[in-house]
C-alpha cells in the first residue's frame, strides 16, 4: 500500500513539473511576441513624386514620342506642337520692324545733316567774333549767325522728338518678336527630368491647348515608403538610419535596405488602411523611408519596416 502511494506521489510531481514547463514556454513566447520579435515596426505604402507635363502651346501635336512605362531622359525632346502660324506672325513682325526702322534711319540722317550745318555755323560764329574784335564785322552779322545757330538747335530737338516714338515702336515690335520666339520654343516639348512615364494623355495629330496635360512621369529609381510608427519607437528612428523594408513575395517576404529620410514633427491618428481597429485609436508619427528600386517596387504597393532597436 505504501509503495502504491509513493508511485502516485511521484507521478503527480512529474505532471506538475511538465505543466509548469509548458506554461513557462508559453510565457516566453508571449514575451517574445510582445517585444515585437515577429511583428513589423511599421506599415505603409510606396509613393513617388508624380509630375504632370502639360502643353505650353496651342495647336496640333505633330508628334509625341511617349509611351507608358518608357524611361525618358532629362532634356529629351519628346514632341512638337505645330508652329507654322507662330512663324508667319514672327516674319510679319520682323517685316514691320524693318519698315519702321527705315523711318528712324531717315530721321537720324536729317539729324546728321543738321549737326553738320550747326558745326559750320559755330565756326562762322567764332570767325565773326574775331572780326568784330578787329572791327571788321558788324553786330548784325553776329546776331544773324547766333540766330541761325539757335534755329539749328531747335530743329535738332524737333528731329529727336520725332524719332522718340519711332524708337519706342521698334522696341515694342522687338518685344513682340521675343514673345513669339518664346512661344515657338515652348512648342517643342522637352522632358524636364529622367523619369518613367506613368500615364499618357494625348496622341499625335490631336489638337492641344495651353495647360492641357500630355503625360505624367515619376522617378521610380528610388521609391519613398511612408509608414507610421508609435511614439515609443521614435527613440530608435532618426533621419539617416538604416531600416529593413519587406514586401510580400511568392515565397515569404522580400527584403530591402531603406534609409529614413524624414520624420513628422506632428502626431496623427493611424490611417485606417494601416492598422487594426484597436490600433487605429493610437497616435502615430509619419516616417518616410527611401528604398532603391530593383524594378519590383510599384506605387501604392504595401510594405513594412523593421527597425534595429537600441539595447538598454
Amino acid at each position: 500500500m505504501g509503495s502504491t502511494n509513493s508511485n502516485l506521489i511521484k507521478h503527480s510531481c512529474t505532471m506538475k513539473n511538465s505543466t509548469v514547463l509548458t506554461l513557462l514556454i508559453i510565457a516566453i513566447s508571449l514575451v517574445s511576441c510582445n517585444g515585437n520579435g515577429d511583428k513589423a515596426d511599421g506599415y505603409g505604402n510606396f509613393e513617388a513624386t508624380e509630375t504632370t507635363i502639360s502643353s505650353e502651346a496651342t495647336g496640333k501635336l505633330l508628334f509625341l514620342d511617349v509611351e507608358e512605362g518608357q524611361v525618358l531622359q532629362e532634356n529629351q525632346v519628346v514632341g512638337v506642337v505645330d508652329t507654322i502660324q507662330l512663324s508667319l506672325k514672327r516674319d510679319q513682325l520682323m517685316a514691320t520692324k524693318k519698315s519702321v526702322f527705315s523711318k528712324s534711319r531717315n530721321v537720324l540722317s536729317q539729324r546728321e545733316v543738321l549737326k553738320e550745318q550747326l558745326k559750320v555755323a559755330e565756326n562762322d560764329l567764332k570767325r565773326i567774333q574775331n572780326l568784330i574784335r578787329e572791327k571788321a564785322a558788324t553786330q548784325k552779322q553776329l546776331d544773324d549767325i547766333t540766330g541761325q545757330i539757335d534755329v539749328l538747335k531747335q530743329q535738332m530737338i524737333s528731329i529727336e522728338t520725332q524719332n522718340a516714338p519711332i524708337v519706342a515702336e521698334v522696341n515694342s515690335i522687338e518685344v513682340q518678336i521675343q514673345q513669339i520666339e518664346d512661344q515657338i520654343k515652348k512648342s517643342i516639348i522637352v522632358n524636364p527630368l529622367k523619369a518613367t512615364v506613368l500615364t499618357k494623355y494625348a496622341e499625335p495629330h490631336e489638337v492641344t491647348a495651353f495647360g492641357k496635360p500630355l503625360y505624367k512621369i515619376a522617378d521610380l529609381n528610388v521609391m519613398e515608403l511612408r509608414v507610421y510608427i508609435s511614439e515609443p519607437q521614435l527613440t530608435d528612428v532618426k533621419p539617416g538610419n538604416q531600416v529593413t523594408v519587406k514586401i510580400d513575395a511568392q515565397e515569404g517576404m522580400k527584403s530591402y535596405q531603406g534609409t529614413v529620410s524624414w520624420i513628422s514633427d506632428t502626431a496623427e491618428f493611424t490611417p485606417k488602411i494601416i492598422q487594426t481597429k484597436e490600433e487605429r485609436v493610437n497616435l502615430v508619427y509619419a516616417v518616410k523611408v527611401l528604398v532603391k528600386n530593383d524594378g519590383s517596387l510599384k506605387i501604392g504597393m504595401p510594405a513594412e519596416i523593421w527597425i534595429t532597436h537600441n539595447e538598454e
